[in-house]
């Protein structure tokens, strides 16, 4: 049999002794046919979820520091090894979660899951990424940095073996993690991280794991399930889920209104009460994620979601032109 390329990515097989005329033609369809070495590896990684560190940026732009150049190489090495060890984790979370993951409409498809990867080849990617992200960390970063780079790698990986099953603590931990790197970003460009900024995010990042847990039960609902595969929610805790999410997501922009009053924030900005027009735009885009989660349009990733929404561009857009009018 000789296999020819017939456009778009169809692959044909022809017998090789027929002529042209009588030639019997087997089709494969695209989506029969293998990914790409390059996509796969990029799919196990999961590049896309690297959009969360850039949490590390946070600090030292609130700083109004950016044009510390030395500062932000720091912080994008920073960057490079938290997603080295974000991606080894994810490895580890697929080898353990393979089996749930083959039961689930869209986790199937993962790699591992999938059977794109053996799972010795993806321990070796994880030594890999690990090694890199240790080399980082030891010859360029500050030392404070090495410390909160080990206890995410330490609390990631807990999260993936036990902390994702336990009811609540799931949601704290979740946030906790997204907390850390902006903790992790302050120390590697070496400036302080205000507590209000910290309180802010703690209690936003836990309404977003509620968004994240909300979906995961409305597609279990959808599949009439009763239980989250791999987790310890049940279908009838989705009310529950949608009420403490959305109200999280509004302390959290009590808690920026608070920020606007400290000292710090009249120090940094030149007119300070232009921020408070920040405030509507936040309650409008908490408010846009759960109603699209509570009407079933949600990624499993509310952060993915947001980075390709167009909603969440216009807000973000809004927020960064209003800080720097209060800036000038």
């Amino acid at each position: 049999m000789a296999f020819v390329v017939y456009g778009g990515g169809i692959f044909v097989a022809l017998p090789k002794d027929a002529d042209v005329v009588s030639r019997t033609w087997i089709i494969m369809s695209p989506e029969q046919t293998s990914p790409s070495l390059l996509a796969v590896i990029g799919k196990q990684l999961r590049v896309y979820q690297w959009v969360k560190n850039l949490l590390l940026v946070v600090p030292i732009a609130l700083a109004h520091q950016l044009q510390d150049t030395q500062a932000l190489i720091s912080v994008l090495f920073g960057f490079l090894a938290f997603s080295c060890t974000a991606s080894t984790v994810y490895i580890i979370n697929d080898i353990a979660d393979v089996e749930h993951d083959r039961l689930h409409p869209r986790k199937r498809h993962r790699p591992l899951a999938a059977g794109h990867i053996s799972v010795p080849a993806a321990i070796a990617l994880a030594a890999l990424l690990l090694t890199g992200a240790i080399m980082i960390t030891v010859l360029v970063m500050p030392p404070a940095f090495a410390g909160w780079l080990a206890f995410y790698a330490v609390v990631t990986t807990a999260y993936s073996f036990v902390l994702k099953r336990m009811v609540l603590v799931d949601v704290i931990a979740l946030a906790g993690l997204y907390s850390l790197r902006i903790a992790a970003g302050g120390a590697a460009a070496e400036v302080p991280v205000s507590t209000w900024l910290l309180g802010f995010s703690l209690f936003l990042f836990m309404s977003l794991a509620f968004l994240k847990r909300y979906t995961e039960l409305l597609d279990t609902i959808e599949r009439e399930g009763r239980t989250v595969s791999g987790r310890g929610y049940h279908v009838g805790d989705a009310d529950f889920v949608l009420v403490a999410g959305a109200a999280l997501g509004y302390v959290a922009i009590l808690v920026f209104t608070r920020y606007l009053d400290a000292e710090q924030v009249r120090n940094l900005y030149t007119h300070p009460e232009y921020l408070w027009l920040i405030a509507p735009c936040l309650v409008y885009w908490v408010s846009h994620l759960w109603l699209r989660a509570h009407r079933g349009e949600m990624h499993d990733d509310p952060i993915v979601f947001a980075a390709r929404d167009a909603a969440s561009w216009v807000v973000g857009a809004a927020v960064v032109a209003i800080t720097i009018a209060a800036s000038m």
